[in-house]
């Protein structure tokens, strides 16, 4: 049992954790919500691309010639990295920028991986997905727009334990989940926000949580290269990044890295100079072949030069909770079933962050209505709540209880 300052403790920590971060969870589940579905919405716009159908046994192309069909088409750019489609690796993603180093401004090129043939020059950069996607990461903002989002996950897990905590004395004289109809608009919206709330309130711990850690991942990854992948690179310390003219050849390469992690299949590939990679080495990201596997990451190292096997360290506990946790905050794991069910719990938390938005307000227009009202009529303003005095219904907190994603 709280005592009444412990209660008042409890209220204060609450209400002003959920009045920061609701507008931005509102942005963050409005958009998250066409990104659960993204591979979907791009087969219905026409934006994904297919390689076309050929014989299971059709051989491949040599990566040098996929890589020199992408960077014909933009001479004046160097590629940065190639990557497999998710569910199809008969098509490879060429992505070139101006330098090596990590910008916005960059091309996308699709290239048939057994006929080396350009299939499409997609634009990830534009339309309304891009837009989503921007917003829902950074705001537009880069890495301060991350830390920022970051943060506000924060406030929202600690929205969600006060809630949690001040949940048991606001239901101590209502049965479990009671929306009470007879009473005011603004008692029975209450009752559904709290019970939305209570509903919602694993799969919000979850999602804020990964949405937070993710959030972190341009820092993780800059502190794994200074931790682990330095002490890998002492042999090449003071020599500059490998000129193109010196690099060897890239199929050996794959081929190199593929044979160091046997049952795998490739991700994607960071080239010299990049902001995964080292400035000597092209480094092969392989992934396993499970539902759980194929999220996690294994690096192989290779040398630009001598296509030889420098590395293959494994990924500390802090990127592998990250690579964990980037899928399970859209519900990739379980495939159209397990989307459906975010995107329902994502409309529940729209429901518990709008119905928190309008408790607050209302509570704003009864308090000035309140002053406003003799002394002896003042308890039984309309929509006011008999019962004893909670978070919620002393403090109008738009977040009594739990709300949505990051």
């Amino acid at each position: 049992m709280l005592s009444p300052t412990a209660l008042r403790r409890w209220s204060w920590t609450h209400k002003w954790s959920s009045l920061v971060c609701t507008v931005f969870m509102l942005l963050l589940c409005l958009t998250g919500l066409p990104l659960i579905f993204h591979h979907e919405i791009g087969h219905l716009l026409g934006t994904e691309v297919e390689a076309p159908a050929m014989p299971a046994n059709t051989p491949r192309a040599s990566l040098d010639k996929v890589l020199a069909t992408a960077h014909a088409l933009h001479p004046d750019r160097v590629v940065q990295f190639a990557s497999h489609a998710e569910d199809d690796d008969n098509v490879w993603f060429v992505t070139l920028t101006p330098t090596p180093a990590p910008t916005d401004d960059f091309r996308s090129v699709a290239v048939d991986a057994r006929t080396a043939q350009v299939l499409a020059q997609p634009r990830f950069d534009e339309g309304f997905m891009y837009v989503m996607f921007k917003l829902h990461v950074d705001l537009f903002a880069g890495l301060p727009g991350k830390l920022f989002l970051g943060f506000m996950g924060l406030l929202l897990l600690v929205a969600i334990v006060t809630g949690v905590v001040l949940y048991a004395p606001f239901m101590r004289k209502l049965a479990f989940g009671e929306v009470r109809r007879d009473r005011s608009t603004r008692v029975k919206w209450l009752d559904l926000h709290n019970l939305l709330g209570i509903v919602t309130l694993v799969w919000a711990l979850v999602v804020g949580g990964t949405g937070m850690i993710n959030t972190w991942a341009d820092l993780l990854i800059k502190y794994w290269q200074y931790d682990q992948l330095s002490v890998l690179l002492k042999p090449y310390e003071g020599q500059p990044i490998v000129p193109v003219a010196e690099r060897g050849p890239l199929q050996q390469a794959l081929e190199a890295a593929q044979a160091q992690a046997p049952g795998t299949k490739l991700s994607f590939i960071a080239f010299p100079g990049t902001a995964f990679s080292s400035p000597h080495h092209n480094t092969f990201f392989l992934r396993g072949n499970e539902p759980l596997t194929s999220r996690l990451l294994k690096p192989v190292l290779v040398d630009a030069r001598t296509a030889q096997v420098t590395a293959a360290p494994q990924l500390p506990w802090y990127l592998t909770a990250l690579l964990v946790s980037q899928p399970l905050h859209f519900g990739d794991y379980g495939g159209m079933p397990m989307k459906i069910l975010w995107a329902l719990l994502d409309l529940a938390t729209i429901v518990v962050l709008g119905s928190g938005l309008y408790l607050w307000l209302r509570k704003g227009v009864q308090a000035g209505s309140t002053n406003n009202t003799h002394p002896s009529t003042a308890a039984t303003a309309p929509g006011r709540s008999s019962l004893p005095l909670t978070a919620t219904a002393r403090t109008g907190s738009p977040l009594p209880q739990t709300e949505g994603r990051t």
